[in-house]
């Protein structure tokens, strides 16, 4: 067994990306590779791109020279996104050897021959149009959750996005695949399921490799809560416009979906989301909000801005500001605009200055920071679930509530990957949140 081919891999970018490098790896197990982590000697090296920020293009390269630090004479192959968008940037990287574009991913180790080193990067990449197929994924992170991926693709034409571009056509995976993953998840003694993909409100389109829906996000989601063994199931991140009354009432009164919603916003000025040709208006952000609140007035929800996006004046960026505060919300995730090649924004007039879209960013940070402190406050003397993580944090090991609280205590290795009913006493100094056990718990 000695002789056998060592991988690893590196992920950049998003959820979605994890659940498919963990399908990927899956595929060099079944050919008879051994994993091992990055940062240990390897014969190929596989890191899975992101072009979602300028960082992420950056980040390739010091990844690479990890990667040729462990063995200089080891196969580095890059897929995902940013290899798709820009393949032949890729390929002039020093020391990479394969890239390989939205389609050609699942079938790396076909184009994997003898392993030895190329003198340029050999590149693999599709028309775009090309990627019209769906490739089901899910992985399994620190044995506590998995990401299931049910979607992928956009048709949405979002000004500022390279996303259609990188990962191609809406397109979803069927009903009996989606139900499939699960279940072999849920074998696995896995508590919680995140869903993800591109736009997973989109679910159905695509199934049958054209535009026709058998199956609605609602029916998916209708199903996935009758799954046996799986205690938790989470909604990542849903665009408003798709998120619908049904959906919220059926989370409401689900066995396993948690009262958490992310909800991309990205903007508080109908101005702006006109500009980014998002495909709705602030007031429909507020009857999402305030939908969710009405019956459910302990549930978490996360929201997406982006700052500093062309022709964001001082006044729209005020606009956004008050608006935010204006919602019952409980974070934020704050995007600096970058520009990206080859979308209509990068174009666009009213380029606000880098140091203005970092102050604004920062301006956001505490003001996401304000939200969480008021929320968890609003949760304490509350009765909860916990699921507890499998990492030992400087003594400590923290978990998640059903509606995405973080807490912590003095690290037991018998907590991990356990539930516990709990009530939330006191919020710690370093802002996660202590509690009680409302059960008998032997240590």
């Amino acid at each position: 067994m000695e002789n056998r081919k060592k991988v690893a891999f590196y992920t950049l970018g998003c959820k979605l990306n994890f659940s498919e490098t963990s399908t990927i790896a899956r595929n060099f197990t079944d050919e008879g590779f051994n994993r091992v982590e990055f940062n240990e000697v390897a014969d190929i090296y596989v890191i899975n791109t992101c072009s979602v920020t300028e960082n992420a293009d950056k980040r390739f390269k010091s990844i690479v020279k990890q990667a040729q630090k462990s063995n200089p004479d080891a196969f580095v192959a890059a897929v995902g996104c940013y290899a798709q968008l820009k393949p032949q940037e890729l390929a002039d990287v020093d020391g990479v050897d394969l890239i390989l574009g939205a389609t050609e991913k699942f079938k790396i180790t076909d184009y994997l021959n003898d392993l030895s080193k190329n003198d340029f990067g050999e590149v693999h990449s599709c028309e775009i149009e090309d990627a019209d197929f769906y490739v089901g994924s899910y992985s399994i992170g620190d044995r506590t959750r998995a990401f299931l991926k049910v979607q992928d693709g956009c048709d949405y034409k979002c000004t500022y996005c390279t996303i259609p571009l990188a990962r191609g056509i809406s397109r979803s995976d069927t009903m009996e695949g989606v139900l499939k993953n699960a279940k072999e998840i849920s074998e696995q003694s896995i508590k919680e399921i995140v869903l993800t993909g591109v736009n997973i409100g989109d679910y159905g389109k695509g199934e049958f490799g054209n535009k026709r829906h058998e199956h609605t996000f609602l029916d998916l989601v209708t199903e996935l809560d009758k799954v046996e063994g799986i205690e938790r199931l989470r909604i990542s991140s849903i665009e408003p416009n798709l998120l619908k009354n049904e959906t919220i009432d059926l989370v409401s009164k689900s066995r396993a979906f948690v009262p958490h919603f992310h909800i991309p916003l990205q903007s508080g000025s109908n101005d702006i989301l006109k500009k980014m040709k998002r495909r709705y208006m602030k007031e429909l952000y507020v009857d999402r909000v305030n939908k969710i609140k009405e019956i459910m007035p302990h549930a978490c929800i996360g929201v997406d801005v982006i700052v500093g996006f062309p022709g964001e004046t001082d006044e729209h960026f005020l606009e956004t500001y008050n608006f935010l505060t204006s919602l019952d919300i409980s974070y934020l995730h704050v995007f600096t605009y970058s520009e990206r090649d080859n979308t209509e924004a990068a174009t666009m007039d009213g380029v606000v200055p880098k140091n203005v879209r970092a102050k604004r960013s920062k301006m956001l940070r505490g003001l996401s920071a304000k939200f969480r402190r008021q929320f968890y406050e609003s949760q304490l003397k509350t009765t909860r679930t916990v699921l507890f993580e499998s990492e030992n944090k400087e003594g400590y090991i923290h978990g998640f509530t059903e509606n995405y609280v973080k807490v912590k205590a003095p690290w037991n290795p018998e907590l991990v990957n356990t539930l516990h009913k709990v009530e939330l006493t006191q919020i710690d100094e370093d802002g996660l949140v202590r509690f009680d056990f409302l059960e008998e718990f032997a240590v």
